[in-house]
């Protein structure tokens, strides 16, 4: 015998003792249970009811909004379509009721207003429960059965982008947030899954857009908003900041893997800064960001982060030019609040970071006031700084190239070099030492300068695990190569910098060193396989 018991939820307690009575006399009897929660008796075996793939969604769109304005096709407008579905998460009841909406609305018109979807989605059947006649009433239902520890966890987990893990909920929602959570997976107003790196890295909870809306409500007539926004951004500038540093060695691919995963919060919390006006949060964030977004190719980011941040405060860099003190340890070493001395020096790498994305707008530079800028740059440190062999401290090298000649370029670098081995210091030497071979490079009667640094360059990024660092030394000696006319060598060196890169994934990285190797098999009279190189490169080009 089958028994079947509809919305449990509300009296799951009571209906999980009448179950349990009636499987315990009743040997025979097989109970299906729908409810938002599990019933928690014996033997229970859990089947989730997932949000709709698109295409049945797609197909529910289609029949209800068929019904609602007869001749409406999902393929009039198929983007708005598939937009309405995915951000109603395949739930049916909510995309029957935006629907019903096509009988005054496009579906374009429709997807544009999903931000106030609880006033827009009002138009549910009258012949329904009253808790299924509009979107913010099946909420509601949810809300209301909840006790006060999962409405507090709920609501502050709306400040999350892209989800979050164990530990950021923890930070931000408190201690009840372990159990919280539990309760919450279990009432399906959280969605838990393995992080994208799979069971080592732990469960990922999100909301849906639907719920996170409603709970973002919810804490602004709580008040917690700022309190919730503040943790927020206190958990993931230290994720940042302490991320930031393994981006140098062995523990490069997670730091990446690491940034991904949390980048959409990362963004919110500088958002959150930005905002605030809290100008160090803000300038920790984009100094613990600055060299993923080099590593990344992300310049826009860069750009515009740097943009927002330098608003906050002075410009480091107004005439007249004054010197900046000797500065060993770094600006993120230790969380805000910083000392002045450090706050100046961060203040001055924010604007290098902008500094270094200028060739995104060459015209703003080509001013008076800009290249007065420059020159002030250029004359606030001297060769040799510590600060200067770090990022973004070494960036100031863009500053000297352009406004003075290649010996002082050069001058510059040769000074980063010996105080990084006086210093003792391992990545930062590789990197002067990268830096000085492009400068060498591009001068035929300096490569083979530029070949010895390349080659202790990659010694150390190897030694050390940098894999970036590896291809950009093996970039840097293929380059000094190819000036000397030694094409297979250089070839040789390109191809190996495109693997480092491709294991990386780094594909600008990748792009940029797979044009340079099909210039120098041109060079080298290659030209057919040059083009057959370029043809394999540029599928796996389109492949990412």
């Amino acid at each position: 015998m089958l028994l079947i018991l509809d919305n449990c939820e509300h009296v799951v307690d009571a209906a999980a003792h009448l179950v349990a009575e009636l499987l315990a006399r009743c040997p025979g009897l097989t109970v299906l249970a729908t409810s938002r929660e599990p019933l928690g008796v014996p033997g229970e075996l859990l089947r989730p009811v997932e949000p709709l793939p698109e295409p049945y969604a797609l197909r529910l769109l289609a029949d209800r909004g068929a019904a609602a304005r007869p001749g409406f096709r999902v393929q009039d407008d198929p983007e708005a379509a598939a937009e309405i579905c995915r951000r109603l998460d395949g739930m049916p009841l909510a995309i029957e009721l935006a629907a019903a909406r096509l009988r005054m609305l496009t579906p374009r018109q429709i997807a544009d207003r999903l931000d106030d979807r609880f006033r827009l989605l009002t138009s549910g059947s009258r012949t329904v429960l009253p808790r299924q006649q509009t979107l913010r009433a099946v909420v509601d239902w949810s809300w209301e059965l909840l006790d006060a520890d999962e409405r507090g966890v709920l609501r502050r987990l709306s400040v999350f982008a892209g989800g979050c893990d164990l530990a950021a909920a923890e930070a931000v929602c408190g201690p009840a947030a372990l159990e919280a959570l539990g309760s919450l997976v279990d009432k399906s107003l959280v969605v838990a899954s393995l992080a994208d790196g799979g069971g080592n890295d732990g469960m990922r909870y999100r909301l849906l857009e639907t719920v996170a809306e409603y709970a973002g409500e919810r804490l602004d007539e709580s008040g917690e908003r700022t309190a919730a926004e503040r943790d927020h951004l206190t958990y993931y500038r230290e994720l940042a900041r302490t991320t930031d540093p393994l981006l140098r060695g062995a523990g490069q691919r997670a730091a990446i893997e690491r940034f991904q995963l949390e980048y959409e919060n990362l963004r919110t919390a500088l958002r959150h800064a930005v905002a605030a006006r809290d100008e160090q949060e803000a300038l920790c964030l984009v100094l613990s960001l600055c060299w993923y977004w080099q590593m990344r190719d992300q310049r826009i980011e860069a750009r515009t982060w740097a943009t927002a941040v330098m608003a906050l405060g002075p410009d480091p860099f107004a005439a007249p030019a004054r010197p900046a003190p000797v500065l060993r340890e770094s600006c993120t070493d230790s969380p805000p609040p910083m000392r002045p001395e450090i706050l100046d020096e961060a203040r001055r790498g924010v604007h290098l970071v902008h500094l270094a994305c200028m060739d995104m707008d060459l015209e703003m530079w080509d001013t008076p006031r800009a290249r007065e800028k420059l020159r002030v740059i250029s004359e606030t440190y001297r060769p040799g700084q510590p600060q200067i062999c770090r990022s973004p401290g070494f960036l100031w090298f863009f500053a000297v190239m352009l406004t003075g000649d290649l010996d002082s370029t050069r001058a510059v670098v040769d000074a980063s070099v010996r105080t990084c081995r006086e210093l003792g210091y391992s990545w930062e030497l590789a990197q002067a030492l990268q830096m000085r071979a492009n400068v060498l490079a591009n001068r035929s009667f300096w490569a083979a300068d530029a070949t010895r640094d390349a080659d202790e360059a990659l010694e150390i990024f190897i030694r050390i695990g940098d894999v970036w660092g590896a291809a950009e030394a093996l970039s840097a000696r293929g380059e000094a190569r190819e000036r000397s006319g030694d094409y297979p060598r250089a070839a040789a060196d390109y191809e190996a910098a495109i693997t480092y890169a491709e294991r990386l994934g780094a594909h600008a990285q990748a792009a940029v060193l797979g044009a340079r190797l099909g210039s120098v098999l041109i060079d080298a009279g290659q030209g057919s396989g040059a083009s057959s190189f370029c043809g394999r490169y540029w599928t796996r080009a389109r492949a990412w």
